[in-house]
């Protein structure tokens, strides 16, 4: 059977790739340092395919018909978008997709009572290009993008981010084969894109997320983690981090909820908390 090897959530900010050089050099090196340990760690495990989860930033659907949750089910993938070129920095690149795991992520999933949309095309923009660019250069897995909407009220609630990866975990586990499977949040941490916390890192509430994530405790996550308590972290911004308990509920689905917290840099030139949380399910 399939097996998921690793969850994680790690940040998408395109500062990173884009004008990573306007941040100080221990920034710049602490950011790249944790980025590269990822790296390390999926080249030690080496996943075949890898799904993400992560904000759409209504590229692909508009302000009032924004999906929870879309699954990817084509058979491969390109970005950047053409929009985002120019300033994010990442050279075009092309991926394969997993069409057989995409549809069972939708079909299983509506059978445990939650419903996703799917689409055979989707834009990416800094939610994939960034990671992938850091954690897979050469775009050598197949990957499932899952588009999820944290950000036009009303967003899923962590509770439900927590079903959402336990079902994902159950669907990966039950698939035939011998895939190894990594899951991939993406987003955050503290950013606020035009806002007026736009050049504002919120810190504290960056430790406190990563904390909790680190504890495993997925009562005080359902309790703690609601949509008012992220736009402490920037409005428009920190409640990315969504992706991130996908990503706890499908670790915790296999009885290790608890994260180590990688790297973590609050970066005002790159305007974002700049982190990353590992589960090691292998």
């Amino acid at each position: 059977m399939a097996k998921l090897i690793a969850s994680l959530g790690i940040a998408h900010a395109p500062g990173v790739t884009g004008w990573i050089d306007k941040s100080p050099q221990h920034e710049q090196d602490a950011v790249l340092a944790g980025y590269e340990e990822f790296r390390k760690r999926m080249d030690a495990l080496k996943p075949d395919v890898v799904i993400g989860v992560a904000n759409d930033h209504l590229l692909n659907f508009p302000m009032d018909n924004l999906p929870d949750f879309c699954v990817g089910i084509g058979d491969e993938w390109a970005g950047p978008a053409p929009w985002f070129r120019g300033w994010l920095n990442v050279p075009d690149y092309e991926i394969k997709g997993d069409r057989a795991l995409g549809r069972a992520l939708v079909r299983e999933s509506a059978k445990a009572g939650i419903n996703h949309a799917f689409a055979e095309k989707l834009l990416f923009d800094d939610n994939w290009s960034v990671p992938l660019k850091f954690l897979f250069p050469k775009y050598d897995v197949r990957f499932v993008p899952i588009h999820m909407n944290p950000i036009v009220p009303p967003v899923p609630t962590a509770e439900r981010c927590l079903q959402v990866g336990a079902q994902i975990a159950k669907i990966i586990e039950a698939m035939p084969g011998d895939d190894r499977v990594v899951l991939m949040g993406t987003g955050g941490l503290s950013h606020d894109p035009g806002g007026p916390d736009y050049f504002t890192v919120h810190e504290e509430f960056d430790r406190w997320f990563m904390e909790l994530l680190e504890s495993g405790d997925t009562e005080r996550v359902k309790r703690e983690v609601t949509f008012e308590k992220f736009l402490t972290g920037g409005d428009g911004g920190a409640a990315e981090l969504l992706a991130w308990i996908v990503a706890m509920g499908a670790a915790a689905e296999l009885g290790k909820p608890k994260a180590e917290s990688v790297f973590y840099v609050p970066s005002v030139p790159m305007r974002c908390g700049m982190g990353g949380s590992f589960w090691d399910l292998s």
